[in-house]
């Protein structure tokens, strides 16, 4: 694999912008091996090293394709990573119990909760959420092997938003599925799909408070935080890649991103009680997936932007 054993951790950050093996020495390795919990799960470290390898390779690194990654970046990469997140959704693709007895007890309920709220209706949630556990378990075959969604899980965002993601999108496809299964003389007599649960849901309506409330919490930050957020969040640059841009450390990145991020949320917050809502719905309404809120958040965030911040972003 390319892996120098003698190589400090330090030395990688030294190293000069060169093209380097496929992933950094076996200190960093070690290092974030430990830090994510492999070991808890039966994941041995050689198998964890090959995940880390296949996701690097596959994203070039955070790269534009066909650009060389050096030392330095493939590991701004990889600390870039969900690690927890990436090892408990490999582990679980591939078999360990340890890792799906984990991943039940934290993501169960919380994904009931998430399909219930996309469904409108419990038992509808419920299907959805115990089909989708099945398809991640790894039911399904191809070629005698089991196949497992959670290995397209890259661990650049948190692992529930991708399972929000994942029961949303399971929920259209089933949606065109029934209509295009219709019988075609209901059709032809105009006759509309039989909702599962007709009692209407509120989430519409909530959804449309949260799009508000987001929009004018982001319509008030500054310009420097705009790229901050576009760059980091829309575009997939990694802190390495931005610090530069501000002329400041990718640590100092991190930390300006840490304290936005914590005060849109509480903006948010804020806006949302504004409205005459209680602390309760408050708090239901923020685990709504951004997806669900239809915003251009790209228009909304560089709408502003000078030249020189755009002309820096597109290096």
């Amino acid at each position: 694999m390319g892996i120098t054993p003698s190589q400090p951790v330090e030395d990688i950050a030294s190293a000069p912008e060169s093209s380097q093996p496929a992933v950094p020495s076996n200190p960093l390795l070690n290092e974030l091996w430990r830090e994510s919990g492999a070991a808890l799960y039966g994941l041995e470290q050689q198998e964890f090293n090959r995940i880390l390898e296949s996701v690097g390779t596959t994203q070039n690194y955070g790269l534009e394709p066909g650009t060389a990654a050096s030392r330095r970046q493939q590991a701004g990469f990889f600390r870039g990573l969900r690690l927890a997140d990436l090892t408990l959704a490999r582990a679980c693709a591939s078999g360990h119990e340890g890792a799906w007895e984990h991943f039940i007890a934290v993501y169960r309920q919380p994904l009931f909760r998430a399909a219930i709220a996309i469904t409108g209706s419990e038992t509808l949630g419920r299907e959805l959420a115990d089909q989708l556990y099945a398809e991640l378990y790894g039911l399904s075959a191809r070629d005698g092997v089991r196949r497992s969604p959670l290995d397209s899980y890259k661990g650049k965002g948190s692992l529930m938003g991708w399972l929000r993601t994942t029961l949303a999108q399971r929920h259209v496809d089933h949606h065109r599925r029934t209509r295009r299964e219709l019988p075609l003389d209901n059709l032809a007599e105009g006759h509309e799909p039989p909702a599962a649960d007709t009692k209407p849901g509120k989430l519409p309506a909530e959804l449309l408070l949260l799009a508000k409330a987001v929009v004018e919490t982001l319509e008030k930050i500054e310009t420097v935080e705009r790229f901050l957020l576009a760059a980091y969040y829309i575009d997939g640059r990694t802190l390495l890649e931005i610090a530069p841009v501000l002329h400041v450390h990718e640590a100092t990145v991190s930390r300006k991103l840490h304290r936005l991020v914590d005060g849109i949320r509480k903006q948010i917050v804020k806006n949302l009680l504004g409205y005459g809502l209680n602390k309760r719905a408050v708090q239901e309404m923020l685990g709504a997936d951004p997806r669900d809120l239809d915003l251009n958040l790209k228009k909304i965030l560089q709408i502003s932007l000078p030249d020189a911040f755009q002309e820096k972003a597109a290096l």
